[in-house]
């Protein structure tokens, strides 16, 4: 009987050992995945980097706060000018003449206007007229035949729709406003927030898409665990800001290529934000794709023309580094937050390897 004690405790013991071990091995392993994990965001310019940073702090963060939100109205208003006088440049270009004779009046003194430099100063009601009037100028659609051969900002057609609600007086943006709002990104933006449940921080650092910014950072970034690399697919037929020559998506492609074959990131998995699928849907109706590459051949339908673009991807990925794309739309916070559920489990996988946990 002493003897069955006796060998009961034993396995009581051992279990004991056993079940200490393990909880030793999880905290071990949480230890490890409480690490930082460093997230790189890249794309070229206007792909969408800066929109899927506001985005995180959004699902992230607890959102803006009136505070916050007030700081983004200055650049707003600049956007919206900005945007008028792109357009009348581009009516201009193409000698296309407003149909309503009071547009004219509106034209010019849109170019000859300045946002106030004062970030608490109102936007002038005035202004706001004149662009609504412009807006909705019969001539317009005789300009964007034209589209793809003149610079306009992706979100100024959303701006033109709201510009009544902007210039108020009592104005606020919104985060819908917000995350249309442009500014050039240069240098490297830092931020770090948990994901979700798991405590794994990262940082993200957007950094400049502009040619001349490439240099500063493709070799700074070593041990990085994953790279988020924006494309947006609708810069299929647009030219770059910097050369006017150069196609954007070719561009994308050589940036691509420049960070998916650097001897850098030899042990970095690529997630692919195949972006502004929204303005590429509604494009290539009057844009067709197989004008830019000739090779492609599945006409209007979006996935067969995102799978073309998908595989030209693909193609220069010689290091043959682990791709996981994702069709987005950065500007929409649902679609945004259904697709980092899935890049949260690729951050998770690619953290438990990089720790030895897999």
């Amino acid at each position: 009987m002493g003897a069955c004690m006796s060998s009961g405790n034993n396995e009581d013991g051992d279990q004991k050992k056993r079940s200490q071990m393990i909880d030793r091995t999880l905290e071990e392993d949480s230890k490890k995945l409480r690490r930082e994990c460093k997230i790189l965001l890249l794309g070229s310019g206007e792909s969408g980097k800066s929109t899927i940073v506001k985005q995180m702090k959004i699902i992230h963060q607890n959102g803006y706060s009136v505070d916050e939100l007030a700081l983004y109205r200055h650049t707003i208003y600049k956007n919206l000018v900005d945007c008028a006088k792109a357009l009348i440049g581009a009516m201009r270009q193409f000698d296309v003449e407003p149909d309503d004779p009071r547009n004219r009046e509106n034209c010019e003194f849109i170019l000859e206007f300045s946002v106030d430099p004062d970030p608490h100063q109102a936007l002038d009601s005035k202004v706001g007229d004149a662009i609504s009037s412009i807006w909705s100028d019969a001539c317009l659609p005789r300009v964007f035949d034209h589209q793809n051969e003149f610079y306009l900002m992706d979100s100024a057609p959303y701006f033109f729709d709201e510009v009544k609600r902007i210039a108020s007086p009592d104005y606020i943006p919104t985060e819908a406003d917000v995350l249309r709002a442009r500014t050039k990104t240069t240098g490297i933006y830092e931020t770090r927030f948990q994901m979700g449940q798991l405590s794994i921080h990262y940082s993200m650092f957007d950094v400049g898409g502009q040619r001349s910014e490439r240099k500063k950072w493709i070799h700074c970034f070593e041990n990085v665990t994953s790279i988020i690399f924006c494309v947006a697919l609708s810069e299929y037929d647009q030219v770059l800001l910097e050369e006017s020559s150069q196609n954007r998506m070719m561009e994308s492609l050589v940036l691509f290529d420049s960070v998916v074959n650097s001897r850098w990131f030899m042990r970095t998995s690529i997630i692919l934000f195949l972006n502004k699928v929204d303005l590429f849907r509604a494009k290539l109706k009057k844009s067709p794709l197989q004008n830019y590459f000739p090779d492609y051949s599945g006409g209007d339908d979006v996935n067969r023309a995102a799978k073309y673009l998908l595989w030209r991807f693909n193609q220069v990925n010689r290091a043959h580094l682990n791709l996981y794309p994702h069709l987005t739309q950065a500007t929409d916070t649902s679609n945004i937050r259904l697709v980092f559920a899935a890049v949260k489990e690729t951050i998770l996988q690619n953290a438990l390897k990089d720790s030895g946990i897999l």
